[in-house]
Formats: C-alpha cells, structure tokens, sequence
C-alpha cells in the first residue's frame, strides 16, 4: 500500500484530472465519481513506482481511460449521456470556452475523448494512442471526424 503523504499530494494533484476525463468518457457526473473512487483506490493498493510526475499523470490517465470504458462498457448502463454538469469542469474559463467545451462534451465518446485529452490535456496524437491502446491512425480519424463535427454544429449555430 502506498505511503498516505505520496497518496494525498498524489490524489489532490491529479483526482480533477481524472475526474474531467472520467466525465468526458461518461458523460454522467455520478459514474465520473465512481471512476475518480476506483482509479484513486487502485492508486493506493497498488503503490505504482513512478518514474516522474509525468509517469504518474499516464499512468492516472490510463487507469481513468479503462475504468471509464469498463464502467460504460456494464450491460445495464444507458449509452446515452447526459451533460447538464459539464460546466462544473469548466470553471474558471470564459463564456466562449465553456460553450467550446459543452459542443465537445455533446460529441460522441469516441471523438469526445480524445479530442478532450489533444485539446485540453495538451497530449499528442502518439501519447493518446498509448493512454488509450488505439492506434495511431485511428486517433487521428477520430480527431478529424470530431473537428468535421464540431464544425457542423458551430456552423448551425452561426445560422
């Protein structure tokens, strides 16, 4: 088990992170919430020797990434989500950015995702195929066809 002072500085760096993707690869804030519990527990069951900080962020990242899939991913789940809360991971941003923000929590979870983790985690094409196990080719076909959609709905908006 991990040591409670490398948890805590772990857990109050990270657990916001996790939670905007956990909600970005759900799309509900209460399944986003079970994802931050279970990524955080297994952080501290495991004890992982981390590298570096960025070491430690991947490896959160990977865990929210697959927790939230096999969260969505439960027979019982709805494959709809709803993103009312959307805006709570969005404070301290402008209006137009909140509003960028909800057309891209609105896209689908496939686009939704990475286009989350390229636009606003900062993370290159190459490093969300690794936090994610797709492929390279896949992440950047995901990432145009969310921009087409994103565009789509920007440009009806303007209408």
């Amino acid at each position: 088990m991990m040591n409670e002072s490398r948890f805590t500085a772990l857990a109050e760096q990270y657990m916001d992170m996790v939670y905007r993707i956990a909600l970005n690869a759900s799309g509900s804030a209460a399944d986003a919430e079970d994802v931050v519990q279970n990524v955080m527990l297994r952080l501290y069951r495991s004890d992982p020797d981390f590298e570096s900080e960025e070491h430690a962020r991947r490896w959160l990242i990977r865990v929210a990434v697959n927790e939230s899939k096999r969260l969505v991913g439960l027979p019982w789940k709805k494959r709809e989500a709803s993103f009312e809360k959307v805006l709570n991971i969005a404070d301290g941003t402008d209006g137009f950015q909140q509003g960028l923000l909800m057309k891209v929590a609105g896209l689908p979870p496939k686009y939704r995702v990475p286009m989350y983790l390229y636009y606003y985690e900062g993370y290159s094409v190459k490093e969300i195929a690794e936090l994610t196990g797709s492929k390279i080719s896949t992440l950047q076909t995901r990432l145009a066809r969310g921009r087409e959609k994103l565009r789509a709905v920007l440009e009806e908006e303007m209408k």
